[in-house]
Parts: structure tokens; C-alpha cells; sequence
């Protein structure tokens, strides 16, 4: 049976191959796809997603535009994925056309239109779902969990210690955790170990399909360097990023995953930062009245990183 999934993006490198993923793979039923600004301009997340769509040759999947800034923070985008989000990978331009609908009224109408619950994964800030849970609060018992790309139990990438997504808006973040849908937490602990071999890359940049194609070149991006713009010399990066939350969701058994409390941080030098409580006893915190509220989720900590690699590549093979 196939699993009913909304993807929350804002199209960069790997939402593209997420959502590359996301088609191919049999046992996703992918209903819609809505777009946030977040890696780049919402204007360009949303294009960058309908061009990777008719790459996919990916049936008329509806398309909304969402929030074009965080609920509190001024608009901002990450410079790592090019001023376009797809690292200047040129894709024909698309004959299709977004949903007329703003994307949380989208989520929304898919959510309680839907014969069983469904699994909303969230690739990018998650100022869209905060939205709609904070709107339409209703939904929440249609909602089969929220897996998202986010946090950290670890270090950051943004911050030292805050990851992007959850960076990027915080207080969102902290709807989602707090909204009382299940929540599942892919973080940077995973994330950083799933690569694809240059060797693979290659061959899919060789290969006839369209689909192919796109993924080896995308994996072949170097992030620009943080300090002055310019590529990452040490050479092929090859990491498949978001799409690896995508495959937890099929292959949930090569994770190691736990359930902890999470909160995050608002304020500080740690805003934007998951604490996730990874003890087995009660803190000095809690004898002495300190503990803070958190809740908890599942949070996924170590990962076969070679079996995702392989899923990935399995299951981008078999698009046109």
C-alpha cells in the first residue's frame, strides 16, 4: 500500500532530489507539494519545483506558493545552493502552472479531503505548516506525523549550534513540536552521513534519462564557502541532503532512531537551536525547579548510510 505525503519545500539541491525521490518511489502517493522561501526566493522555489517535476515526468501534482519570510525574522535565503537554489543546473523552463491556492489553505483542503491520514514531510523552514496549524488547528487528527528535515541533537550549520530549517524560523519550529501531531525529527546527525560515491554520480550523469541526469549533476554542486563565495575546492560533495528524510520514510530500519524531549531555543546565542534531552535520569534542573517544558518526539541519531545511498539510486533509476 502506498503511503499518502505532502512535501513542504523550498527547492534547492536536495529538495529537487527529494522530490525526484518522492515520485519515483512506488510506495509514495505524492498528493501535493507546497513551496516556502527559504534556500532561495519563494518565487524561485516555486519554478525550480515545477522544472523538476516535468524532469521527473511527474503526473499534474498540485503546486501552492506559501510564506515568503519567516513569522518573525526579516526574508533571508541561503547563498549555499547559487542565486537560483540549483546551483545554476540549467532545466527547460515549465508549462505548468501553480495552484491558485496560497499553501497552507492547500494543506489544508488535502488534509481533510484525504480517505486516512497523511504524512507531511517538511524540507525546508517550517513557516508553512505553522500557518496552518496555528489557522486550521482542526487538521491535526489527519495528520499521520510530521517528518522533517531540521535540528540537530548535536552541532548546527547556521550557528554553531542551530541548523538552518529550524534557524530559519524558529518560532515555527516550535508550533510544529508543540502542535500535537507526532512529530519526527531528521536532523544534521543524519543528514551529513548519506553520500553517493563520484563513481555513481557519474554514472547517472551519463545515463539517458532526464531524471538521471539532474540528480548526478545537482550531486556534483559545491556549496559556496561561507567566507568569500566561492566553491568548496576539496572536490566532489555528493551528499543526497533532504531526499534522505524522504527515505526514512519508506526505510525507517536503517535508522536508529529515539524518543526524547525536544524544545527549541528562542532567544540568545542558542536561538534557532533543538535541545534535545538525551539523559536517562532527572537532571539537577528538575530537583531544583529549572526544567523547561519540552516535547517529545522521535528523533532519528545514527543512520546506514549506505543503504540510503542505495535506495537512492535504485529509485531514481526508475524515472524517465
Amino acid at each position: 500500500m502506498t503511503v499518502p505525503v505532502l512535501l513542504d519545500v523550498d527547492t534547492g539541491i536536495d529538495d529537487a532530489m527529494a522530490i525526484l525521490f518522492a515520485v519515483a518511489h512506488p510506495d509514495i502517493d505524492l498528493l501535493a507539494i507546497t513551496c516556502v522561501a527559504g534556500n532561495t526566493s519563494l518565487e524561485n522555489v516555486v519554478n525550480n519545483t515545477l522544472r523538476v517535476l516535468d524532469t521527473a515526468g511527474a503526473p499534474a501534482i498540485p503546486v501552492a506558493a506559501g510564506a515568503v519570510r519567516p513569522l518573525i525574522e526579516p526574508p533571508r535565503s541561503s547563498h549555499v545552493h547559487g542565486s537560483d537554489g540549483l546551483g545554476g543546473v540549467a532545466l527547460p523552463a515549465t508549462t505548468r502552472v501553480p495552484d491558485a491556492r496560497h499553501a497552507v489553505d492547500l494543506l489544508r483542503d488535502t488534509l481533510l479531503a484525504a480517505a486516512e491520514p497523511v504524512t507531511i514531510i517538511a524540507l525546508a523552514p517550517q513557516t508553512n505548516l505553522a500557518l496552518l496549524l496555528r489557522q486550521y488547528p482542526e487538521v491535526v487528527p489527519h495528520i499521520e506525523r510530521i517528518l522533517f528535515m531540521g535540528g540537530s541533537a548535536s552541532g548546527g550549520n547556521a550557528t554553531p549550534v542551530a541548523e538552518f530549517n529550524v534557524w530559519h524560523d524558529p518560532e515555527a519550529a516550535a508550533i510544529v513540536i508543540d502542535s500535537g501531531a507526532p512529530c519526527f525529527m531528521y536532523g544534521l546527525d543524519v543528514f551529513n552521513q548519506v553520500t553517493i560515491d563520484q563513481a555513481d554520480a557519474d554514472a547517472l550523469r551519463a545515463a539517458p534519462g532526464a531524471s538521471s541526469r539532474l540528480a548526478g549533476a545537482l550531486l556534483y554542486f559545491q556549496m559556496a564557502d561561507d567566507v568569500d563565495g566561492e566553491a568548496d575546492p576539496d572536490g566532489y560533495a555528493g551528499h543526497i541532503g533532504d531526499a534522505g528524510a524522504v527515505c526514512a520514510l519508506v526505510d525507517p530500519g536503517a535508522l536508529r532512531v529515539e524518543h526524547r524531549p525536544v524544545r527549541v531555543q528562542l532567544s540568545g546565542d542558542g536561538r534557532g537551536q533543538t535541545i534535545v534531552d538525551r539523559r536517562q535520569r532527572a537532571g539537577e534542573d528538575a530537583n531544583h525547579g529549572g526544567a523547561t517544558a519540552a516535547v517529545s518526539i522521535d528523533v532519528a541519531l545514527d543512520v546506514d548510510a549506505g543503504r540510503y545511498a542505495r535506495l537512492f539510486l535504485d529509485t531514481v533509476a526508475l524515472l524517465p
